[in-house]
């Protein structure tokens, strides 16, 4: 079995046999989230799989919340799940409901939609409450009087064990006096916090002992001012989750050392079916601040014009960037679900951007570094519209009208006095193909005083050679001043000139011919050498000059004089079928001749003039 990579950057694994791979046997691998929930669900530990996105509402969401709201939300669509968002606002110093909403408005432009209303962890503190008075009851809480600094200090190191409290000891009675007094508001800020009490001695820093409520007089944006204390996130956080029924807790690496904290608090607390928590890789990228501090601090410091100044990565910056829904999910995609951190380059973002916008974004037509271009030979002060389609990549968008007059512009890197070898666009006497318009041949250029270019003087163009190789650039016209469509171009004529010229010509050739053989002219000959003018001078792509369809006509009549003197003299014009088969063949090969006569290297005119040539 080898791993391939699919599409969207999906590993793909392909059953092998004998060194080829076998048909129909692809199988998109699954992340290490989706094989965990796999096998809860085989165990019948979970019904029905709940997710959420937790977030504290104090600053906007960028792009590393993305990958977490499109994870959680995806899984939960995945399995016919459920999906909440959810608000952790315990912290009401930092919080505000500017954030709220914006958080929400990002959110729902991603297309994650959560289920119910929108929850908050402040609607929870009763029954916070009630589980911190039922952990004093059972000896697993106390009210300690050590300062910050000091519980700093007892809490010890990574290498170094800390010491018990002097207040770990208190009674029940003490400890639930003391917090109920805490909630009355009969203490200082920070004179005062409810610890849990598990081991200080434990490896885990996380577990000796942690805060889990302190006291704090702040305005909440959702409770107001009923609470004067406040669960700490590590203890709120287990808690909504139980309560809203979430199977799976998905969260980044840096919570892996908190999740013996979270099993132990929702443990301790007896709720019955306690959340999975799941930890993967956060999203880093190149050159870029990711981290929501920093990101403050740069809007705080008025370095950066905003949250959603288009320098950050946060999502509104990235949506008013241009950054679409669709863009992002896909490079979320691509960078996959893993439980090693590591950096993606920006480049691959921008990637997926364009990747996106390509099939579905209007284009127009610009010139950055301009010079007119002047069709000399085209009416002054008409205008004519042409049709541009919107998107090239998509057909379905539609068209548009692009005004073509006299004077246009194109960009400078598209005009060369002296081209190097294999330089394809407009220099003298080449010829390109305006985008979307005509075919243009450049016969004269001007320069100002300092030996710049600054105009381009063109002919209509002949499509002979320049067709083949596909060689287009970009113009810019004007409206004509009176505003009016052109309903007829110099093509035009240029057409019934041709279309003319080509038949007569092959007409008179073939009209000479039999006079001199037969001693009058033979009527049916010479309608066979009109039409076979007339079909050679469709065979190629564009409109040829006078010269052109001159030689087209002297070519289409000497062939079926050709084709006359072959009946004459090789078959026999006594047998019906014969006759008939060298007309059709005279006819095939005699416009696969012109056609490439007139066209030389487009074997596309060559093909059409061989369909022309078999239908005559």
């Amino acid at each position: 079995m080898f791993y391939n990579q699919g599409k969207y950057g999906k590993l793909k694994h392909i059953k092998i046999m004998g060194g080829l791979p076998m048909d129909k046997e692809e199988v998109v691998s699954k992340n290490f989230i989706e094989k965990i929930i796999d096998q809860d669900l085989e165990e019948g530990k979970y019904a029905k799989i709940a997710t959420r996105f937790p977030p504290e509402p104090n600053g906007y969401l960028h792009i590393g919340h993305a990958k977490s709201i499109l994870l959680n939300y995806g899984l939960a669509k995945k399995y016919n799940g459920t999906f909440n968002l959810r608000f952790d606002d315990t912290n009401p110093m930092k919080e505000k409901t500017e954030f709220v909403e914006s958080i929400v408005s990002d959110v729902e432009w991603l297309g994650a939609k959560y289920d119910g209303d929108i929850k908050f962890a402040s609607n929870y503190f009763d029954q916070m409450y009630e589980a911190a008075v039922l952990l004093i009851k059972k000896g697993k809480a106390y009210v300690c009087d050590l300062s910050p600094e000091q519980i700093r200090e007892y809490r010890g190191t990574l290498t170094e064990p800390g010491k018990d409290s002097p207040y770990r000891n208190r009674s029940i009675e003490e400890n639930l006096d003391l917090f109920e007094r805490m909630k009355n508001g009969e203490f200082e800020d920070g004179s005062k916090v409810l610890r849990a009490k598990i081991d200080m001695a434990s490896s885990n820093i996380n577990m000796r002992d942690p805060i889990i409520y302190r006291v704090a007089r702040m305005t909440h944006h959702n409770t107001g001012d009923k609470w004067c204390i406040y669960p700490m996130y590590d203890f709120a956080h287990p808690i909504e989750d139980a309560i809203e029924g979430i199977t799976h807790s998905i969260c980044t690496l840096e919570f892996e050392d908190h999740r013996p904290l979270y099993d132990w608090v929702v443990q301790e607390i007896g709720y019955e079916h306690p959340p999975k928590q799941i930890e993967f890789a956060k999203l880093y990228l190149t050159n870029v601040i990711t981290g929501k501090r920093y990101i403050k601090r740069l809007v705080d410091e008025g370095i950066v014009d905003g949250w959603d100044d288009p320098r950050l990565v946060t999502i509104a910056a990235l949506r008013r960037r241009g950054f679409t829904p669709e863009s992002i999910k896909s490079f979320m995609e691509l960078v996959g679900v893993t439980k090693s951190n590591s950096s993606n380059d920006y480049a691959m973002l921008e990637y997926c951007i364009r990747n996106d916008l390509k099939p579905k974004a209007p284009r127009v037509m610009a010139v950055l570094d301009p010079i007119k271009l002047v069709i000399d030979n085209y009416p002054e002060g008409q205008v004519e519209y042409l049709d541009a389609m919107v998107n090239m990549e998509n057909p379905d968008l539609g068209y548009e009208k692009v005004p073509f007059e006299r004077e246009l512009w194109i960009d400078r890197d598209d005009f060369m006095e002296e081209p190097p070898k294999k330089y394809f666009r407009l220099f003298p006497g080449n010829e390109v193909r305006l985008m979307n318009a005509y075919f243009v041949k450049c016969v004269d250029f001007e320069k100002d005083e300092n030996g710049k270019v600054t105009k381009v003087h063109a002919f209509p163009g002949h499509n002979i050679v320049i067709g083949a190789l596909g060689c287009f650039i970009l113009w810019f016209g004007w409206y004509g001043f009176n505003g009016a469509a052109a309903t007829t171009g110099p093509q035009l004529a240029s057409i019934f000139m041709a279309t003319t010229i080509a038949p007569a010509i092959a007409t008179v050739v073939c009209m000479i011919f039999t006079w001199l053989r037969y001693g009058k002219p033979d009527v049916s000959m010479c309608l066979n050498a009109s039409l076979a003018g007339l079909v050679a001078i469709t065979a190629p792509c564009d409109v040829v000059d006078a010269t052109g369809a001159i030689i087209i006509g002297v070519v289409a009549g000497l062939l079926v004089v050709f084709g006359v003197w072959f009946c004459d003299n090789v078959a026999h014009v006594d047998d019906p079928v014969g006759a008939v088969a060298v007309h059709c063949l005279n006819g095939i090969w005699g416009t696969i001749a012109v056609g490439l006569f007139a066209t030389k290297t487009a074997p596309e005119c060559t093909l059409k003039g061989l369909f022309y040539g078999g239908g005559f």
